[in-house]
């Protein structure tokens, strides 16, 4: 029977003897975030037998859960403790790891309510680029001072370490939660969905797609029937196979594949951009989804004018990522020397230079 320490040393040495050779690795878990970012060149590295709950407590709202455990096993555990991942990762597939969700940083619905994943990443161990198993944070927010290098691996694809273990915050399920609808206009629910957040509401959710706003509240039973009594509209019923499809691009607007998908980062306020697409709104105005054939050069430029940047999640355009400055990518590229100095750890993943 193979033992968790004993996966640990096997994953330790391969990371060892490639630092050693030189050999580039290509870090793999469930595969079901592999078609974010570039292809990676590389002997596979596969850390799915490395799972498994290590600490869970409960009564202090914190997990311990290795890297290739499946979301959707770490999930039902907490929800029969009445408890959730808050951030509502997206899975893309029935083999999603919690591995995978950390090093892709990625978050559902409720990102801009609640905090995106790497802000309830407590503490990781994982082996760097060297080979050397390493341990960063604690369990306990107390234990979270300095550098906080643990959050760094949230969003870092794989390239400045191989997870191992990660310690999460987690939060209580909602007692209520209903959803509101509205008919809008996109720059109308832009404009409405600013000023609700203004309100003392629980909010959770915010999302317009083919003229129709989706209002989440979740929370305690009383302020949000209060909020609904204010806000007027018309509730979903059994919202939750909504949100779940929004969160895995499941909607009827993610299913056509004759065009480009792109994400767009944008402050909430921006107004909607004049681009030829079809366009969904989510995170309340933060984030858009257009599937456009604008040429890639264009888009981002477009939306560098108004604060934010493009990434592409379906289609032909590199780098799949927002190309950044120089001053950020030489800080990126001292960052990545210092965890894998050889390079070796999902080289270009992310970009070309890392």
């Amino acid at each position: 029977m193979t033992t968790s320490a004993d996966q640990t040393e096997q994953l330790t040495e391969r990371v060892r003897a490639a630092f050693e050779s030189k050999s580039p690795l290509k870090l793999t878990g469930g595969g079901t975030k592999a078609f974010l970012g570039e292809q990676v060149e590389g002997d596979t590295l596969d850390v799915t037998g490395h799972a498994g709950v290590v600490n869970y407590e409960p009564g202090e709202l914190v997990m311990t859960a290795r890297a290739g455990t499946p979301l959707s096993e770490l999930e039902a555990v907490l929800e029969a403790e009445g408890q959730m991942l808050a951030f509502e990762p997206p899975h893309y597939g029935d083999n999603a790891t919690l591995g995978g969700t950390i090093a892709s940083g990625v978050s559902g619905p409720a990102r801009p309510f609640t905090g995106a994943a790497r802000d309830f990443v407590l503490g990781t161990r994982i082996v760097n680029g060297q080979g050397q198993a390493l341990r960063f944070g604690g369990e306990v927010m107390k234990n979270v001072a300095g550098y906080d290098l643990s959050r760094l691996m949230a969003g870092a694809y794989g390239t400045l370490g191989v997870l191992l273990d990660i310690s999460l915050k987690v939060l209580p399920l909602p007692r209520t939660q209903i959803t509101r609808v509205f008919e809008h206009g996109p720059s109308e629910a832009l404009t409405q969905i600013s000023d609700w957040q203004r309100k003392p509401w629980p909010i959770t959710g915010a999302y317009w797609e083919d003229g129709k706003t989706y209002l989440r509240l979740a929370g305690a039973t009383s302020p949000v029937e209060s909020a609904c009594e204010k806000l007027g509209g018309e509730t979903l019923d059994d919202d939750k196979p909504f949100w779940r499809d929004v969160r895995e691009q499941q909607r009827p607007f993610f299913s056509n594949a004759d065009k480009p998908l792109w994400r767009l980062s944008l402050p909430p306020a921006a107004p909607m951009l004049d681009i030829d697409g079809d366009c969904v709104i989510d995170w309340g105005g933060a984030q858009r989804w257009l599937a456009s054939d604008i040429d890639a050069v264009a888009l981002r430029r477009i939306v560098k004018d108004e604060g934010g940047h493009a990434s592409l999640y379906r289609g032909d355009a590199s780098p799949r990522f927002h190309p950044i400055g120089e001053s950020m990518l030489a800080l990126q590229q001292r960052l990545k020397r210092s965890m894998d100095p050889a390079g070796i750890l999902n080289p270009g993943r992310i970009y070309p230079e890392l």
